[in-house]
Parts: structure tokens; C-alpha cells; sequence
């Protein structure tokens, strides 16, 4: 495992879903401030999540032709630029249209990314969790630095926090290259994994992927809503329950690549999404915030710990298409499920958001359900090495 290569990706990654955890963060305040009814924000999620899911996998098909590394910082770049303007402009439409270009930005992002994090860490579960852990980290790091900025500025202090993203595109633009493939004339081999494609079962890991992804954006858009209007707390508790939520996730996504490893990646993912049943009834049925905030910590942990399993084994099913792999099971079956989140947006304003939070309950179980006929790939050796090209030239 390449560690710094890891290292830089992980990095990357937080910086990039950084953008991701703004755009929750930001809900409470436009209910606040411009009065946008439940339905309208989760539209909102929706723009966040529409374009990226259509269009990331077609960035994974791209980056499978050819290496697209410049496309790291410019799929980051554009994330932040879109949620920087969303804040300072009051028209509904308008924030849509900037929220769903931080959208597009997010898809071109991932597919490379993933395919780089996977040539540094190899067939290591808990190299990819750290590459995962670093977005959990984002998310989270969003909205903890999106709230109190929101708080004191209001919605136009979206603008300020553009700058990480400015930072890290230099940083990757100087040394991604030398970091991943080694010196120029001691270029190291890229290690990929190796096998026929399985579509097959690809298809079942992207079919739990995305009942998984309608919880996680689901608790993600109303959390910080449902202990501000339904458990009488304030909206910088409400904030905090939802960053307490991705910072349990991001402990949950290391637990389960460590996990992986010892134990295989089908007992991370069935145990993970069984623990999370009971952590999200609890959470439900919780009588006072403080009680709801345990089960939140617990809910985060369950459902996040398949998640650094589902990029490598998506990787694995599909070893010859590493990068349509990737924008499948880090974008398309991800963010997908946002494109329910409307419908769970006019659930809430029917019959509120302890409905709703019921509701998504029982995804977990069909998800533990689906996973029970899921195989493992089968065994293919050691990875392949690919022959890296003349100096200068990066490897897959």
C-alpha cells in the first residue's frame, strides 16, 4: 500500500465532500431565512444529487479509456464554486441551478479519484476505508464549519468557505502525480485488480447500495430539522446531532474496513445494516434529545460501516472497469438515493417528521435482506501490475 498516496486521496476526498456536508447544513437556514417549506429543500437535495447521479457513471466510462487525473481538483474546484454562490443569490431557482453544478462537480470528482485511491492502496480493504473515511470526514467537517459561518453571516457566508477547495486543487496540481506513481525514471507499478467482470452480482451490490443511500440522505436532510421541530431543541443542537451523526459514520467506515479484512466483506455488510435496525428504532422512539443523540451516534456507525467494503468489492466485481465501478458505487448508487428524497420532503409536510423518520426504518432490513444473496467475487490472485508508461506519463 502506497501510504502516502492513501494519505493524499483521503485528503482530497474530505476536501471534496466537504462541499457535500455544506448543502444539509445549509437547509435549516433556508427554511429560516427564506422560508422554504420542507418540500422545497429537499429539492434542494435532489439538484445536490440529480445531475451527479446521471452523469458520473459516464465519467467512470471516460476515465476507463484514459486517465483523467486533472479532473481531481477541477471536479473539486467546481463543487465549491456551486455552493458558494448557492448563498448569496435569494432566487429559488438560481440556488438550485448552482447547487446542482457543486452536483456536477461531485461526479467528475469521484470516478478518478476512487481509480487513484485504489492504485495506492491495492487490494487493502482498509486503504479504500481510509479513502472513504476521508469523505465521511468532509461531510462532516461541512457541516460543523458551515453552521456557526451560517449562523454568524448568514446565508452569503457560503462564499468563504470556497477557500479549502482553492488550497487543495494547488496542492493535488504539484504532487498528485509524483505522490501516486513514484519520481520521474522510478515510476511504481500500478497495482489493479484482476478477473472477469461480474454484472451480475455488481448489480446486486448496486441495488443495496442505493436502499442504503435513501436512509443515509434521508437522515442527512432531516435530522438537524427533526430535532429542531419535533424534539424542541435549538438549531445549533440540531446542527450537532447531524455533525455527531457523519462523525460516527466516519469512525464506522474505518471500523469496517478494519472489519473487512479480518472477517470478509459480506459480514461487514450484513452485520452493519443488522446493527443499524435497532440503532434507528431507538433513535425514533427516543423520548428527549439527549436520549435521540446516543441513538444517532449508533444509527451512524451501523450504516456507514459497509461503505469502504462496497467501493472495493464494486471494484473487484468489475476489475476490468475500475473506474464505471467506482462512479456506479461512489456516485450513481449513492446519490441516488437523494432523488427520493423529495418524496420523503412531501411526506414530512403531510404527516411530519416523526412519520417520515419511521419510514426509513425499514430500509435497513431490506437491504440485510438483498445482501443474503450476495456473493463474494471469487478469488483471482494477486493483483495485476500494469507496465508503467515513459517518464512523465501516469499510470492507470
Amino acid at each position: 500500500m502506497n501510504r502516502r498516496g492513501v494519505a493524499m486521496m483521503s485528503s482530497a476526498h474530505m476536501v471534496d465532500d466537504f462541499y457535500q456536508g455544506v448543502v444539509p447544513a445549509m437547509l435549516p437556514f433556508l427554511v429560516s431565512e427564506r422560508h422554504y417549506s420542507y418540500a422545497a429543500v429537499a429539492g434542494l437535495t435532489l439538484a445536490a444529487t440529480m445531475l451527479s447521479s446521471v452523469v458520473q457513471p459516464a465519467f467512470g466510462v471516460w476515465t476507463d479509456r484514459k486517465p483523467r487525473r486533472w479532473l481531481i481538483p477541477a471536479g473539486m474546484a467546481t463543487a465549491a464554486l456551486g455552493v458558494g454562490v448557492a448563498g448569496l443569490f435569494p432566487g429559488y431557482a438560481l440556488t438550485w441551478v448552482m447547487i446542482a453544478i457543486s452536483g456536477l462537480g461531485i461526479a467528475a470528482f469521484h470516478p478518478s479519484a476512487a481509480s487513484a485511491a485504489r492504485r495506492a492502496a491495492g487490494n487493502s480493504n482498509r486503504g479504500m476505508s481510509i479513502f472513504a473515511l476521508g469523505g465521511n470526514v468532509g461531510f462532516a467537517l461541512g457541516t460543523l464549519a458551515a453552521t456557526p459561518v451560517l449562523l454568524w453571516l448568514g446565508l452569503r457566508g457560503t462564499a468563504l468557505l470556497v477557500l479549502p477547495a482553492i488550497v487543495m486543487a494547488l496542492i493535488l496540481a504539484k504532487r498528485l502525480g509524483p505522490v501516486l506513481d513514484g519520481p520521474v525514471g522510478a515510476r511504481r507499478p500500478a497495482t489493479m485488480p484482476s478477473g472477469r467482470d461480474n454484472w451480475p452480482e455488481f448489480l446486486k451490490l448496486t441495488t443495496i447500495v442505493m436502499v442504503r443511500s435513501i436512509v443515509f440522505f434521508g437522515l442527512s436532510s432531516f435530522l438537524a430539522l427533526y430535532f429542531i421541530h419535533e424534539l424542541g431543541t435549538s438549531a445549533e443542537i440540531g446542527g450537532a446531532a447531524l455533525t455527531a451523526f457523519l462523525a460516527a459514520g466516519a469512525c464506522g467506515t474505518l471500523l469496517g474496513g478494519g472489519l473487512a479484512d479480518r472477517f470478509g466483506s459480506m459480514v461487514v455488510i450484513r452485520y452493519g445494516f443488522a446493527f443499524c435496525i435497532p440503532a434507528m428504532v431507538g433513535l425514533v422512539l427516543a423520548p428527549d434529545w439527549r436520549v435521540a443523540l446516543v441513538f444517532v451516534v449508533l444509527t451512524g456507525i451501523g450504516i456507514f460501516v459497509p461503505f469502504s467494503v462496497f467501493v472495493i468489492l464494486g471494484q473487484n466485481y468489475l476489475p476490468n472497469r475500475v473506474g464505471t465501478a467506482s462512479g456506479v458505487t461512489v456516485g450513481l448508487a449513492v446519490t441516488v438515493g437523494g432523488l427520493f428524497t423529495p418524496v420523503l420532503g412531501t411526506l414530512a409536510d403531510a404527516r411530519g417528521l416523526h412519520f417520515t423518520l419511521m419510514a426509513l426504518v425499514g430500509l435497513p432490513a431490506v437491504a440485510l435482506l438483498l445482501s443474503a444473496f450476495l456473493r463474494a467475487p471469487a478469488p483471482a490472485g494477486p493483483v495485476r501490475a500494469a507496465v508503467p508508461g515513459p517518464a512523465g506519463t501516469p499510470a492507470p
